[in-house]
């Protein structure tokens, strides 16, 4: 009678247990969900941003809604999502600073790796070496033996220190020894400006901010940061096929919940991004930013940011870049 009994309770518990999954999932999202941007309005994270929220809230008849913090490279509005309620109505949507920050920045509100539950990378791009038209070198390798055969004689622009562009061309710096000046702009659009005016003739580059201005011949690329050919720059080469291997960089946006975050939530926008992500308008969109479809799991997105942590901060230990007290 006993085992009876002890049977009955444990088959009842079973019973509520397998229930209770199915009735939280069915009832989220209960109310509006806040997709945070940690940077301004109108660049390509946010455009990221509002293209999820937009197609999610009409699938689910639920707002989601985008809240702008853009104070302290990224750090204020990821802060703010780290130490949000993980209960899945606040989330972020984070760009590649998210994972060099930590080596730039000697004090951070967050840590990438044990307060966020990972959702996926939706999109991303590579970076690309610029050299203006009038530039006397039409490879990488021809690029390279210039550079070295004058030492501190030519600079390159980026988007910023610490920005994605920068680390990127700093990270070929090493690799390939070269005695190479940064100049660090306010943004994209200032370096690419410098590099067409040929005031500063070479730039390291997110290829959504350059790919127009290499289609209309105003600025040259020597190759992408990426393991395989742009569609939108199909003659361009990758960096292993230019002769510079172990070179990968891409400025993506990527989604995270707060650590804790429960598992169905997480695993049920995954799918919906999945499913999103492979519509041809979606697509479309994102290409039109000059960016790649991704879409990998949770679980690759959390030993992915787990790597590039590990990666980047040893770059900026190497490249001496003092962290940002």
């Amino acid at each position: 009678m006993m085992a009876r009994r002890e049977f009955l309770s444990l088959s009842a518990a079973a019973f509520i247990e397998t229930l209770s999954g199915p009735v939280w999932s069915q009832s989220y999202p209960a109310r509006p969900v806040r997709i945070i941007v940690p940077y301004a309005p109108g660049g390509p994270n946010d455009a990221v941003a509002r293209i999820i929220a937009a197609k999610i809230s009409e699938h689910w008849g639920q707002t989601l809604y985008v809240e702008n913090i853009p104070a302290g490279a990224g750090n204020v509005g990821t802060a703010t999502a780290a130490r949000a309620p993980a209960d899945g109505y606040s989330l972020v949507v984070v760009t590649s600073s998210f994972w060099s920050n930590p080596g730039l920045y000697a004090k951070l509100q967050y840590d990438p790796v044990k307060d966020f539950a990972p959702v996926t990378v939706i999109a991303a791009a590579p970076h690309v070496p610029l050299v203006h038209p009038s530039f006397p070198a039409n490879s990488l390798k021809e690029f390279v033996a210039l550079v070295r055969a004058n030492p501190g004689k030519y600079s390159y622009a980026s988007a910023g220190t610490g920005q994605s562009s920068h680390l990127a061309g700093e990270m070929f710096k090493l690799a390939a020894g070269l005695d190479l000046v940064h100049v660090p702009f306010n943004g994209a659009s200032a370096a690419m400006m410098s590099a067409i005016g040929g005031h500063v003739p070479i730039a390291f580059i997110s290829l959504p901010a350059a790919v127009t201005f290499i289609k209309e011949g105003k600025l040259r690329g020597l190759a992408i940061t990426s393991n395989s050919r742009s569609k939108l720059l199909p003659e361009v080469p990758t960096m292993a096929e230019a002769g510079f291997g172990d070179q990968e960089s891409t400025f993506m946006q990527g989604i995270l919940f707060p650590a804790g975050t429960p598992q169905d939530i997480v695993d049920r926008w995954y799918r919906e991004i999945a499913d999103i992500v492979a519509l041809p308008e979606i697509r479309d969109r994102l290409t039109s930013l000059g960016l790649e479809p991704v879409v990998n799991t949770p679980a690759s997105f959390a030993a992915q940011i787990k790597s590039e942590v590990a990666r980047w901060s040893k770059v900026i230990r190497d490249a001496r870049i003092k962290p940002v007290e």
